[in-house]
Order: C-alpha cells, then sequence, then structure tokens
C-alpha cells in the first residue's frame, strides 16, 4: 500500500499557497492508492452545503483524485468540525469516525485527529462537547450560510484569544491519555496531527506520529510505503 496522510493545512482563501502547494503535491503523488486527511483541512467549514468559490474548487480537486482510483478518507478536526456525510459523497470519499483502526504498515493502528487527546484542556474539551453535539450542530445548519460563516470568523477570534492566554503544554496531547487508548484499541501506533509539532515519539507502547501543519512556505505527510512509514516536508515556494 502506498499511502499519504495529510493534516492541518487550514485551507481559506487567505492561504492561497497552500492550495497551490495542495494542487502540486496531488499532481506529483498521482500514483499513490489512498489520501488519509486528518483533520484542519479547512480552516473553518460551515456545512457541507458551502457553496464558497474554495469549497467547491477543494471538492473537486478531490473528487477528481477519487475518479482516478485513489481512496481518500477524512476526519473532522477543530476547525472543520461540521464536515459530513455529504461532502463524503461529494468527493467520493469516506468521513472518518473520531478514532479509527486501520493497519498501517502492516500492523493495527490508530488514527485521528489528535485534539481528543489534549485532556488537560479542560475548557477546549468542553467546548468541543458541546459543538459535536448533533443538536448544536441541527440548530447551525438552520442558520442562513452567511449567518454561520460569521459565527465561524467569531469563533476563530475566540480561540486564538483564548490560545494566547494557554500554557503551551497544556495544548499538547496528555501521555496518559495517549497510552489509555493505545492500551483500549491494542495498538502500537498511533497518528494525529492537531498540535502543530510534528515529530516521531518513541513510546513504551511503541510510537506516537505526530503530522505537521502546512505554512506558505511549507508541507508536511507522512509516507505509507510498503512496511516503512516516512515523515517527511517539503517546499510549497515552488
Amino acid at each position: 500500500m502506498h499511502r499519504l496522510f495529510i493534516s492541518d493545512l487550514h485551507l481559506s482563501e487567505q492561504t492561497p499557497s497552500i492550495e497551490t502547494g495542495l494542487n502540486h503535491l496531488i499532481t506529483r503523488e498521482r500514483g499513490v492508492e489512498s489520501l488519509v486527511i486528518l483533520g484542519d483541512f479547512f480552516e473553518a467549514w460551515v456545512g457541507d452545503d458551502d457553496d464558497a468559490p474554495l469549497a467547491l474548487r477543494t471538492k473537486e480537486l478531490l473528487r477528481q483524485v477519487s475518479l482516478a482510483g485513489c481512496e481518500i478518507l477524512v476526519c473532522r478536526g477543530n476547525r472543520d468540525f461540521m464536515l459530513g456525510e455529504q461532502f463524503a459523497a461529494d468527493i467520493g470519499g469516506t468521513l472518518l469516525a473520531d478514532v479509527t483502526a486501520m493497519e498501517i504498515a502492516g500492523a493495527p493502528a490508530l488514527v485521528l485527529h489528535g485534539d481528543t487527546l489534549c485532556t488537560d484542556d479542560a475548557d477546549y474539551q468542553q467546548f468541543r462537547t458541546l459543538v459535536h453535539s448533533p443538536d448544536w450542530q441541527a440548530e447551525m445548519m438552520e442558520k442562513s450560510i452567511g449567518e454561520r460563516r460569521e459565527l465561524a470568523l467569531q469563533l476563530r477570534a475566540l480561540s486564538i484569544d483564548a490560545a494566547s492566554n494557554k500554557a503551551e503544554d497544556i495544548m499538547d496531547v496528555n501521555t496518559a491519555a495517549v497510552a489509555k487508548l493505545m492500551s483500549e484499541h491494542n495498538v502500537a501506533t498511533i497518528i494525529h496531527g492537531h498540535t502543530h509539532r510534528p515529530a516521531r515519539h518513541t513510546l513504551a507502547a511503541g510510537e506516537r506520529i505526530v503530522l505537521g501543519d502546512w505554512t506558505d512556505q511549507r508541507g508536511w505527510l507522512l509516507r505509507e510505503n510498503g512496511g516503512d512509514l516516512s515523515l517527511e516536508h517539503f517546499s510549497l515556494s515552488h
């Protein structure tokens, strides 16, 4: 299996170089059999009925990838938590659960966005529970797209303000939460994004691989090629 894992592109109209970099990656990696997107693909997602130009362009790009025979798996992040089944259908992909078990490099592993592992950030976990609730999302979908876009901007501003007042370690994963999840699922490998701290961590139970966030200059991916895994970064400037 030749598979790529990416996360935390935070696509928006304000980051055209990242969108261009994604297009270049898709072109460059045409032989890949599977593309796994582990959350925060979009900086914000106001619902699967979003008809903004960026949403339409990106869905068409992914649909073409799917039509070319590449499997696409997507999970929600803390920015695009309203991604739904219609989005997955539109791109010919599959929407993953918050935590998904799959075979990677010949062994059982878990993939997830990673925000659920940041259990020391109690305020965020409370917010996450709220916005992931079906009732809250149903209430949001009753609003117009314009109202939802305005709310997304407000939530983003509140998030930036809250993060600026938190210690860095609070916003990282809790090691006990990682160990507990791996034990519950009996896996030796866990792959996630969210923290913007790309690295491969050796654990008593195995390995935790953290994907990197994309910037105007650099993108990140984890490549599975047969039994090998490699965490790679690449320039978006050309």
